[in-house]
Formats: structure tokens, C-alpha cells, sequence
């Protein structure tokens, strides 16, 4: 196994990587000799295949709809599996390296725009928003790697982080996928929830820019 000693200068602080299954997932691959980067992309895949589930929603009706609701949901959930398991099977196999990072970050990006854009076009969904929050989402990411180049580090604060904005829309899948259809007929939760990402995540570039500044100031930089 190839050993590098490429170490990233900073990591998306992220609880369920002190986990015991996670910590054995990424040594078991890491022994096996399973690609970092490739797992990056099957995050992507998975973000892509959780856009179309709910996308799919608009166009079915009764289980077949439900089933597309709690598919896409199980997808944006392998999606952060994944995000969690690449840095962590990069490190414990010496794949760190330069290209690695946008391997890392490259494909995130398409996959909050293909869940955010798909969330838009699902049942109960508005594209406007979907697309909306797509760009607020890529704004926090624009945001965070300008403070890293600029020399403040990455800001990866909240509050609405890509963990926040994942959860929201597992959650909207999931209630949609299980609960009585009556329950879901009041308020039109896929674009509720868009506006909330949108708004969020255009509050959480604007905090992290503040936070940047405010960095570089007190450095002198």
C-alpha cells in the first residue's frame, strides 16, 4: 500500500468519524486497496440517484411515489456516508494527496445542486427554489474555499452547513415516504423546506465571510 505523507491542512469536523463502524468500514477498505477518489464519486452518483428519486415523485402517485420519497432519502444518506468515508480511507491508506482534495470537494458540489434542484422538481416542490437553493448552497462552499486561500483556513460553520441542509431533506423524504397522506396536504414541505435552505445557507456564507474577516484581521494577513 502506497504510503504518502500528503496531510490535508484542515477536515469538515464531523462526530460520526469518532465512530467505531465508521473507523472499521474505512480500515477494512483501506486494507482492500479501495480508491479514495472513487468513493468521492460514488458519493456524487449517490447525490445524482437521490435528485432523481425526488424528482421522480412528481411524476408517480400512491407506493410507487412513497417508495421514490424514502429512496432518495436512503441516497442523500449514502451520499454523506461516502463524503465521511473518502478523507477517512485516503488518510488510513497514504492516498492524501493535492488532486484527492478535489476529488473531495469537486463532486459535492454537483450533488447539493442535483438534491437541492430535485427537491424543486418533486411533488410539492418549487423549481425556482430548488435552483435557488442550489446557488445559496455552492455560495457557503465559494465562501469557505476563498477564506482557505486567502489564509484564514476553512470556515465550516453553520447554520445551515451541508449536514444541516442533508438532514432537512432526509427528513422531508422520510415524512413524506411514511406518514398518512392528510398530514401532508396542509403545507407544501419540499418548497418550505427549499426556502429554508436557501435562506440558511445565504445566512451561513454571510457568517462565514464575517467570521473570515474578522480572521485575517487579527492576523495582520
Amino acid at each position: 500500500m502506497a504510503e504518502s505523507n500528503y496531510q490535508p491542512a484542515d477536515r469538515r469536523p464531523i462526530a460520526a468519524r469518532e465512530t467505531r463502524w465508521a473507523n472499521r468500514t474505512a480500515d477494512w477498505l483501506a486494507r482492500r486497496g479501495a480508491s479514495a477518489n472513487f468513493i468521492s464519486v460514488l458519493g456524487l452518483l449517490a447525490g445524482c440517484a437521490a435528485g432523481a428519486c425526488l424528482a421522480a415523485t412528481n411524476q408517480l402517485d400512491d407506493w410507487p411515489q412513497r417508495a421514490a420519497w424514502l429512496v432518495g432519502a436512503l441516497c442523500v444518506q449514502l451520499r454523506l456516508v461516502a463524503n465521511l468515508l473518502d478523507g477517512m480511507v485516503a488518510l488510513a491508506s497514504g492516498q492524501a494527496s493535492r488532486i484527492g482534495e478535489l476529488f473531495n470537494d469537486v463532486p459535492d458540489r454537483f450533488a447539493d445542486a442535483a438534491i437541492c434542484i430535485g427537491l424543486g422538481y418533486s411533488a410539492g416542490g418549487r423549481p425556482d427554489l430548488g435552483y435557488l437553493a442550489a446557488c445559496a448552497a455552492l455560495l457557503t462552499a465559494y465562501v469557505r474555499v476563498l477564506g482557505k486561500a486567502a489564509g484564514a483556513g476553512s470556515d465550516f460553520s453553520g447554520p445551515m452547513a451541508k449536514q444541516q441542509r442533508m438532514f432537512l431533506v432526509t427528513v422531508t423524504g422520510v415524512f413524506l415516504g411514511l406518514t398518512p397522506t392528510d398530514w401532508q396536504t396542509a403545507v407544501p414541505l419540499p418548497a418550505l423546506v427549499l426556502g429554508v435552505i436557501a435562506v440558511g445557507s445565504l445566512l451561513t456564507a454571510l457568517r462565514r465571510l464575517l467570521r473570515i474577516g474578522r480572521t485575517l484581521q487579527s492576523t495582520g494577513s
